[in-house]
């Protein structure tokens, strides 16, 4: 998928932001709003994630894996359950801080689409939202390779 393409993918998304970091929310909503896509949405837990998957379609979620009372993997837990009344097929990345192959495994099982790691940088994000979206190529969207986050 090239550059163009993603953006115009994007473009025409709306994309629902997981994380009880307000300062990470912002960093990936200015990095989803360089790529193309301005609909984003924020929520600081996975209750306002759930009440706003119920009330307004969504085309992709980025979440966090810890967050407090409930996590990431519960979130998805819960969407992909075919009784929740949610889209099960919703494309998820999940971030996290935790690299573990086991943590990234136990991701997977319960179906995150794609795993990004904290630190991340404007051109590892590009490349994980190309393969959640089904693309494989490597073009990069930004020439930024600093960390746009860290772990919280």
């Amino acid at each position: 998928m090239s550059t163009d393409a993603l953006t115009d993918t994007l473009s025409r998304m709306t994309i629902l932001l997981v994380d009880d970091s307000a300062a990470l929310r912002g960093a990936l909503r200015v990095s989803l709003q360089a790529f193309g896509c301005n609909r984003v949405v924020e929520v600081d837990t996975v209750e306002r994630a759930l009440e706003t998957l119920r009330i307004k379609p969504i085309d992709l979620v980025i979440t966090d894996w810890k967050m407090k009372p409930r996590d990431g993997i519960d979130l998805v837990r819960t969407l992909r359950d075919r009784h929740s009344g949610l889209p099960p097929r919703l494309p998820v990345v999940m971030l996290s801080a935790y690299t573990a192959d086991e943590r990234i495994r136990q991701a997977r099982q319960t179906g995150v689409d794609a795993f990004l790691t904290k630190p991340f940088t404007a051109t590892s994000l590009a490349q994980t939202l190309r393969e959640t979206l089904g693309a494989d190529t490597h073009t990069r969207i930004g020439a930024d390779s600093a960390p746009i986050a860290t772990a919280s």
